[in-house]
């Protein structure tokens, strides 16, 4: 009977795209739209790491199952990086992406371009309903950009700039971003992790 993994979220997106990297593992995926009644988990965290652990052990203990939660965002050099754990939320409205990019510029204003280096970080959790169990990270080193280019992605894509590609994450294909990414970097890693424990 193979494991059932718990996903940490209701992306469909997301989810296929853990999926498609997981599958060689022969492990059973299902999203948290498989168990409606569980409550969300509380993203108090001052870190990326404590808010994965904490999603990963409250859905787990949540479902019974195993569960694997991210969390990620855009650290800044210029702005001590900021937004970091707060970058869905910087522009004052959780997940909307115009009013943070607003924000974004308004706080690079004062910076020289030079300064603009960034990434986007991402830790990832795995944990059983009792511990957690397994906790890895990736990044993507890029800086940031202004205007934006780009309509692919979504949250800073058309703002992050790949001076090794010449484009901003926004106007790669989805295949490509999802081979260089941050979330994508942290997930190979758990992979490995996760084929050890299993």
């Amino acid at each position: 009977m193979p494991r059932t993994l718990v996903i940490a979220t209701r992306n469909p997106k997301k989810l296929e795209e853990i999926t498609a990297i997981l599958e060689p593992l022969g492990v059973r995926t299902k999203s948290l739209d498989d168990f409606a009644d569980v409550p969300p988990v509380p993203e108090t965290g001052e870190t990326f790491e404590d808010n994965a652990r904490a999603k990963a052990l409250g859905y787990a203990r949540a479902t019974g199952e195993w569960a694997l939660a991210d969390d990620s965002g855009l650290e800044v050099d210029a702005l001590d990086g900021r937004p970091g754990v707060r970058s869905s939320r910087w522009g004052g409205q959780d997940g909307n992406d115009r009013l943070n990019n607003e924000a974004l510029m308004r706080a690079l204003a004062e910076h020289p371009r030079q300064a603009w280096t960034a990434r986007f970080r991402c830790v990832m959790a795995l944990a059983t309903p009792d511990r957690v169990l397994a906790v890895t990270e990736g990044a993507c080193e890029g800086r940031i950009t202004d205007p934006p280019a780009g309509s692919n992605g979504f949250g800073y894509d058309p703002h992050f700039y790949l001076p090794e590609l010449g484009r901003t994450m926004a106007q790669l294909p989805p295949e490509m971003k999802n081979r260089l990414s941050h979330r994508a970097h942290a997930l190979e890693a758990m992979r490995g992790r996760l084929e050890k424990l299993l």
